[in-house]
């Protein structure tokens, strides 16, 4: 467990600004430091967190646009980049975040070269490969936040039809943070009863096309976030805090996050989602974990469009 540990979030825009909320609260680190090149808005944020600092337990919250501020830093989560603007494509907003991160990591390593990097900037997967490649950093120590927040939505969806915790559920979301991500059925239970076999009224709850239905609207759950209020900000700063907990507690959770994989589920040199553990010293994917034959093709074909991408990227 690191003592007086120390959590800088670049990017004080709206998911930024919730990450370092969500860590403050919630007591993920005790030092919490909020960088962005943006000097006005940065500082303003940091003075609104700090103005409840009556109400938090021992964290505090210092910041600005100096990136001496990420000195020291046990964790680092990225989530600066530009937003999607209307008739622009994926690819050219992966090429901007994509040089945005070119130009960071070598300052960040040059003040925090011993951290842990989460990169939560999307397309978090595609980006995590450039920014390894860039670093040099090993595969454990620079990982996407991946799908922690999708599996989160997930659980949430299975457990409200189910009528059970949210605690309860098991069952976790992988591949791409994005379109072709998917549930890994195969292992999902509610308690110790696979999904298909758990019962509600003597007749079993979910059926295949119940299953497929909550994987479409747990893909395109952000969409209907952003038609309403313009951006996903709340949830992802609670799953970004999650992992960083996981980091500095050194707590050997199973998350799925997405580190580079080197030869795990027979993918190489590609950043996706797959169960890991996450400690102090990174993110450690869980090779034994099981896939059916189906999964495991629609892992591969994840990973497939992930790498077409970044090679799209590097020209």
């Amino acid at each position: 467990m690191i003592v007086n540990s120390k959590l800088t979030v670049v990017g004080a825009g709206a998911v930024g600004a919730s990450v370092a909320y969500a860590s403050l609260i919630r007591g993920s680190a005790r030092h919490v430091a909020l960088y962005d090149i943006a000097t006005e808005r940065t500082e303003a944020e940091v003075l609104d967190l700090a103005h409840g600092s009556a109400f938090l337990g021992s964290s505090d919250i210092v910041g600005g646009s100096d990136i001496g501020v990420a000195e020291g830093s046990h964790v680092v989560v990225i989530t600066a980049g530009a937003k999607q603007k209307p008739g622009q494509t994926r690819l050219e907003l992966a090429a901007t975040n994509a040089g945005i991160l070119r130009s960071l990591m070598p300052q960040l390593l040059e003040v925090a070269p011993d951290a842990v990097y989460v990169i939560v900037t999307n397309p978090c997967d595609v980006l995590t490969m450039l920014a390894q490649e860039t670093s040099g950093l090993p595969e454990n120590r620079i990982f996407a936040s991946g799908t922690v927040l999708d599996s989160s939505r997930l659980r949430w969806e299975i457990a409200r039809r189910a009528e059970v915790a949210e605690a309860s559920v098991h069952a976790q979301i992988v591949g791409e943070h994005g379109d072709s991500e998917f549930p890994l059925w195969s292992g999902a239970r509610i308690g110790t009863v696979p999904i298909e076999q758990w019962e509600q009224d003597g007749a079993p709850l979910f059926s295949r096309e119940d299953l497929d239905r909550i994987a479409v609207d747990v893909r395109d759950a952000a969409y209907k976030v952003i038609q309403g209020k313009g951006a996903t900000n709340h949830a992802i700063g609670l799953s970004s805090a999650r992992i960083v907990e996981a980091i500095l507690g050194d707590e050997q959770a199973i998350l799925p996050v997405a580190p580079v994989l080197q030869g795990e589920h027979g993918i190489s040199d590609a950043a996706l989602s797959v169960p890991c553990i996450v400690g102090a010293e990174g993110a450690r994917p869980i090779p034994e974990t099981p896939f059916s034959e189906d999964e495991l093709s629609r892992l591969q074909a994840s990973a497939d469009a992930l790498k077409k991408v970044a090679a799209d990227l590097r020209g």
